[in-house]
Formats: C-alpha cells, sequence, structure tokens
C-alpha cells in the first residue's frame, strides 16, 4: 500500500509545529451547501448534492482504483465532479496541515489514526454521525473494531473506514532454499525473550557473511554480514514500532496504553516492554540484523529487494513491493508466536475525513458516504492493492491477489484469530514521537539502557497532566 507509516516521525512533528497556529485559525472555512461549518456537527443536506469536490490521497498504486470509485460515483451522481489529488507521503501532510491553515485544504482526505487525534482536537474535521444517520448508512458493515476507531474522545464519529492492514514476514524463497530450510518450517515459529525460540534459531542460520559462514556456525564474523536473516525496516520505529517490534510486545502480552483508544497512560516502563526490548536489540548485536544506523534512509523492501535480507517483517500495504522485486522469488508466512502462545499483529485502518472548511459539505458528504460502501470497496479489492475494511471488499482483494499469485492468508490470520491490537490512539502524538523515537533511537544503537525507556515514559506521561 506504501503507506510509509515508518515516516510518521518527521510527520507528526510538522503536524505538532503548526498546532498552535491552527488552533489559532480555528476550524476556518465556509461551508456552503449545508451542513455547517461549525465542528459541532449536525445533519448536512445530502439530497440536492452537486459542484465540485476536492479528494486527496497518498497512495499512487491506490488513484486507479479510486480514480474507478470517482467514474461510478459520477454515473449515479452526475452533478457532482469528484477531483482526485495525488502526492507523495510527506508532501501529503505538509500540505494539508498548510491548506488547515491558508484556508485551501481538500474536501476530502484520506486520514490516518497517528493523525486524527490532533485533527479532532483543533477541530478541523467533520463529525458524520448526524448525517450517515439521517441518510440511513450502516456504520456496522465493516471489519470487527474499524469502525469506532474513528470516534473521538466526544463520542463523535470522524471517518468512515477504507482499509485496514496488518503485519506478516516476507522471506527469499533462494536464499531459504541455500540454507537448507523447508518453507513449511517457517509456518509455525516461536520467540521468546530467554533464548529467541525457534525464530532466532532460524534468523540466525539465514545469516550469513561474507566468508559463507552462518550465524550459528563457529567463526561467523558478525561485522561482515552479506545476507542478515531478519531485515530492520527504515529504524528504531520510534514508539510505535508497527513492522520492527510491535509484533512482539504484543505477542508478549504487553500493552501501548491503559486504554486504546484515547489512553491516557502509556506503559512503556513496564518489564514485559523492557524485556522484549533488550531481546529485539540482540539481534543486532549478534549481527542478525541491521544497525539502526545501517538502514536509516532506506527502505526496507528495496535492501530485501538487493537480497540482503532473507526474512523481513512488513506490512500488508508493501506485498506489491515485495512481490515484485526483480528477479526474487518472494513467500510470505505468519508472525512467530510469543510468550503468550499466541502471535500477534497491530491492526490499522485508514479512514476517509471531510474538512470543517469543505465549502461543498453536500457533495464531499456524498463522497464520503460512497467510499466507505460495498460500491466503492468492491472495486478498491478487486484491484488486489488493499485490504478494503467491508468484508466483501477484503474478500474480493484476498481473491485478486491469489490471481497474482500471492497468497495472503498470512496477513488475515490474525484478523481471523482474533489475535490482532489496535494502532494506539491517544491525544499529543507529535510529542510523543518526538520523545520516544530519539529514545529508541538510541537504545537500539546502543548509547541508551533499555532502563532509560522508563525516563521517556515518565515523559510521555506528563504530557497528559
Amino acid at each position: 500500500m506504501a503507506r510509509m507509516r515508518k515516516k510518521l516521525g518527521a510527520v507528526l512533528l510538522s503536524a505538532a509545529a503548526l498546532s498552535l497556529t491552527l488552533t489559532a485559525c480555528g476550524g476556518g472555512g465556509g461551508s456552503e451547501g449545508g451542513g455547517g461549518g461549525d465542528s459541532g456537527g449536525g445533519a448536512i443536506d445530502t439530497s440536492q448534492a452537486s459542484g465540485d469536490v476536492s479528494y486527496w490521497l497518498w497512495d499512487a498504486n491506490q488513484l486507479p482504483a479510486y480514480q474507478a470509485c470517482a467514474d461510478k460515483f459520477k454515473q449515479a451522481n452526475p452533478n457532482i465532479n469528484v477531483k482526485i489529488t495525488q502526492y507523495g507521503w510527506a508532501d501529503y501532510w505538509s500540505k494539508l496541515t498548510n491548506g488547515f491553515v491558508a484556508g485551501d485544504a481538500p474536501d476530502v482526505f484520506t486520514d490516518h489514526l497517528a493523525k486524527y487525534p490532533e485533527f479532532v482536537s483543533q477541530e478541523q474535521l467533520v463529525p458524520l454521525d448526524d448525517t450517515l444517520t439521517k441518510d440511513g448508512f450502516n456504520v456496522n458493515q465493516y471489519q470487527e473494531g474499524l469502525a469506532d476507531l474513528w470516534k473521538g474522545p466526544d463520542g463523535k464519529r470522524y471517518g468512515l473506514p477504507k482499509d485496514f492492514d496488518t503485519v506478516a514476514v516476507f522471506y527469499n524463497k533462494k536464499l531459504v532454499a541455500d540454507a537448507g530450510v523447508k518453507e513449511a518450517d517457517l509456518q509455525n515459529m516461536q520467540w521468546d525473550t530467554k533464548d529467541g525460540g525457534t525464530y532466532e534459531k532460524m534468523i540466525a542460520h539465514l545469516t550469513v557473511d561474507q566468508s559463507g559462514k552462518r550465524g550459528d556456525e563457529p567463526g561467523f564474523d558478525k561485522s561482515k554480514v552479506k545476507v542478515y536473516g531478519l531485515g530492520l525496516d527504515g529504524g528504531s520505529g520510534g514508539g510505535l514500532g508497527q513492522t520492527q517490534w510491535s509484533m512482539y510486545t504484543g505477542s508478549n502480552n504487553w500493552q501501548f496504553t491503559d486504554k486504546n483508544p484515547w489512553g491516557t497512560h502509556y506503559n512503556y516502563d513496564q518489564p514485559a516492554f523492557q524485556e522484549t526490548i533488550t531481546w529485539f536489540k540482540s539481534l543486532i548485536d549478534k549481527g542478525y540484523m541491521p544497525s539502526v544506523a545501517a538502514v536509516t534512509g532506506q527502505t526496507e523492501s528495496d535492501i530485501y529487494s538487493a537480497s540482503k535480507y532473507a526474512m523481513a517483517t512488513n506490512g500488508s500495504w508493501n506485498i506489491g513491493s515485495f512481490f515484485g522485486a526483480k528477479g526474487i522469488e518472494t513467500g510470505v508466512v505468519p508472525l512467530p508466536a510469543g510468550p503468550s502462545g499466541k502471535r500477534s499483529s497491530m491492526y490499522n485502518g485508514l479512514a476517509d475525513s471531510i474538512w470543517v472548511g469543505s465549502k461543498n459539505k453536500p457533495a464531499a458528504a456524498k463522497w464520503v458516504e460512497f467510499l466507505g460502501s460495498p460500491d466503492c470497496q468492491n472495486i478498491v479489492g478487486e484491484k488486489g492493492v488493499v485490504f478494503p475494511a467491508i468484508p466483501s471488499g477484503t474478500d474480493k482483494a484476498e481473491a485478486a491477489f491469489k490471481a497474482k499469485g500471492v497468497d495472503v492468508t498470512s496477513f488475515l490470520v490474525n484478523v481471523k484469530e482474533k489475535t490482532t491490537f489496535l494502532f494506539p490512539i491517544t491525544d499529543h502524538a507529535s510529542q510523543i514521537d518526538g520523545i520516544m523515537t530519539p529514545a529508541m533511537d538510541d537504545v537500539l544503537s546502543g548509547k541508551s539502557p533499555v532502563t532509560s525507556l522508563t525516563d521517556a515514559n515518565n515523559q510521555v506521561n506528563q504530557l497528559f497532566g
């Protein structure tokens, strides 16, 4: 999906810099076409919707699917013109937040769980509840738990789910075969904090130095690694670690916050978290996984495409990147089970939201309802790029991937087994990232002990008063 969630740090800091300006500007914008411009909500009359609607997204891979949705929407609503604009990840968020201030943000935009809490507190989003109720829209049609992620602390709904993602283990079939490993041996790996379990044994065996010695063989030189048994996705993962370490902390019975969504106390000081990070760091120390410095500024899929990783944990949004690696036959297996006895994956989702400053809220609401319906999500599913939020769309996506020769059951197993956990949704995301990213960088780089995360956790919790 090319969501590039590992790039959230810079984006969140940018949002923090704009926070005071946005607060001073309030909701901004006019509100032609009914529905009002206040963030308090009220039903928007979509019955006579017409005119132009601007819609932004960041994933170029999804652009054809959403253009197809816009074309179908146009057939049913000939008086509404949807203009879709796609920006790269970093440009997307800077242009969006600058647009909030300048008053020229899009009517509708693809929203992210790491961003919308601050947008809600800045009153930049239109509550959808009354409009959806008036139009008889079914908010219970999505995969379990997705719809409620977009209800703010005030109980109001600020987005309709569009898709979801999970994490699994990609692997290079040739490198696995060269190691004498059967692909079936990767299916049920297990890790623990003591010796890493069968998972670490596999990672060690798949690691090869420049002289051909494997990580589990005498004479292995960790300073001259040719192939790492496990990749590292772009850095430490900051305080989220979605594709880096969250699957391990999750399967060690650890939770980010006291409650989710809208928790007010983080748990980076708990033994389960720090023990997991200690083990995770040991993979770097042993030479089985690259250092933070070695991967900073590079995508995991690019390094994998150069045959430098035997395995890599990454998200379903990157299926195309890994399976599209030239000259490499790729497979994918479920995440390893942890000390809890179960595997665990972060469960994240995107939604479409309406900017409070939209000058055409009736048409914007009509478009958002269509985006959140089977009519659009089935189209998206048929393109085989992401997993739509509506089950019928998910099924179509699974079939589309299968037609491409990609078995995606490893990404869906956690959903079916109900072993997912939610992306942490709290206020102060920008400030938390500003604390936790350097703290995690220092720990994984060996500059600070794991126990330093207790102090970082105290700083995070002070943000909540």
